[in-house]
């Protein structure tokens, strides 16, 4: 019952089995008022009603509005199909959640920013302003002696995971349907809002590009739409449950299917239905702040954006499951048929093999610098260039250059 009143409710079956057998149960006036006295000493007590079909005795518990709710045994709280125990920071973090202050309004004892970090957000928001405590005190993110509040420390800080250890996104790229091999990973951890530009750049570069010629017009095609991908990622981060410190967003990338997973299911009055039509926040000063610089159009829109744009791609299908996590899927209809290699290159890869034919004697150094990409990055994905047979390395020296293995691939 306590379980049951921590979570959404439910109703206990007394007389069924849990295999669903019916085999019925003793119902009369003294089980029912000892099972109200087991309700009435629950603290604080939990309200239910009992109903009796034929010899089943249905005990339908009510969700808690006094959570959270204990019984001799502890807090519990329904998971699934099970009543699991809550420790002390599960705890914790329900109080916390169902008070008024919400997570992003949370003052910090974070006083240092990154005004690099603030120029740019002031920048992307069109607002002329110095980058000092005062900007931040207007957006709400500081208080008046300057300490940052929770949405202050991961829009502004270079760093976030500093102070909020799950505050940051990982992206990994897997080779087939599994999580077996992986290809590439990377873990992102600088600000909301590079978070969310560094991820979409992941997936570009990890993802195809094919492209159709129609007269002199060519169109690339992108095998994910990039719009909804970037959409899906972005709700990630604006919605998810900051309170769980038990797991980050998570970016993964299949031969057949993208997914984008997020900790924290459905705040009410929200439903899966509701999805797309009606805005809820669980985190309103983090959206506001993804407002003011055009990330967010319309709030309460995004899943129906996806939904359209994945329609007009033609080539994928949309798939959101909310149980405690919120999973976004883009599921590829039909694989990325590869009739010519150009399919086969990732965003990045073609970058550097544009970067190589234009001048074969460019360095690993000089692509990180014009690429702004990390030199081991560069390595890596010239060992791919190399494998697919684009490229080859002509001398180990500064005097060496780089060698187009086909033109034919790269038209």
């Amino acid at each position: 019952m306590v379980a049951f009143a921590n979570s959404e409710g439910g109703k206990i079956f007394m007389g069924v089995s849990d295999k669903g057998e019916i085999k019925g149960s003793e119902i009369s006036n003294r089980v029912r008022s000892q099972i109200q006295d087991l309700a009435n000493n629950c603290d604080p007590s939990i309200i239910i009603d009992l109903e009796e079909i034929n010899n089943i005795l249905i005990v339908d518990v009510k969700e808690g509005r006094n959570k959270p709710y204990k019984c001799s045994d502890g807090f519990f709280v329904r998971v699934g199909s099970n009543s699991q125990k809550m420790k002390r920071d599960e705890i914790v973090q329900m109080i916390l959640s169902l008070g008024n202050k919400k997570f992003d309004e949370i003052i910090t004892n974070v006083k240092e920013f990154d005004e690099e970090v603030v120029k740019s957000y002031l920048k992307k928001a069109g607002i002329n302003s110095l980058a000092d405590k005062n900007a931040l005190f207007s957006f709400g993110v500081a208080d008046d002696k300057g300490n940052l509040n929770n949405s202050g420390v991961l829009f502004f800080t270079k760093n976030p995971k500093r102070y909020l250890i799950n505050a940051y996104v990982t992206c990994a790229r897997y080779n087939g349907i599994d999580k077996v091999e992986v290809i590439d990973r990377k873990d992102f951890e600088e600000d909301l809002v590079t978070q969310i530009e560094q991820a979409v750049e992941f997936v570009k570069r990890n993802t195809k590009l094919s492209y159709e010629i129609k007269g002199l017009v060519r169109r690339d095609i992108p095998e994910y739409p990039i719009e909804a991908i970037r959409e899906a990622i972005l709700n990630a981060v604006m919605h998810r449950d900051y309170f769980e410190k038990g797991a980050n967003v998570q970016i993964d990338i299949f031969d057949d299917r993208l997914i984008v997973t997020n900790i924290g299911g459905l705040i009410k009055p929200l439903t899966k239905e509701k999805l797309g039509t009606i805005a809820v926040r669980r985190n309103p000063l983090i959206a506001d702040l993804f407002n003011r610089i055009h990330f967010v159009e319309k709030m309460g829109t995004g899943i129906k954006r996806i939904k359209e744009v994945c329609k007009q791609h033609g080539n994928v299908k949309f798939r959101a499951e909310t149980n405690g996590y919120f999973i976004a899927e883009f599921k590829l209809i039909k694989l990325t048929p590869q009739v010519t290699p150009q399919v086969e290159l990732t965003e990045l890869e073609k970058k550097i093999f544009a970067e190589i034919k234009d001048n074969p004697k460019i360095s690993r150094k000089e692509l990180s610098i014009r690429l702004k990409i990390g030199e081991d990055t560069i390595k890596e994905y010239l060992d791919k260039l190399k494998d697919k047979k684009m490229i080859k390395r002509i001398g180990e020296t500064s005097a060496g250059y780089w060698e187009i293995i086909s033109e034919r691939k790269d038209k």
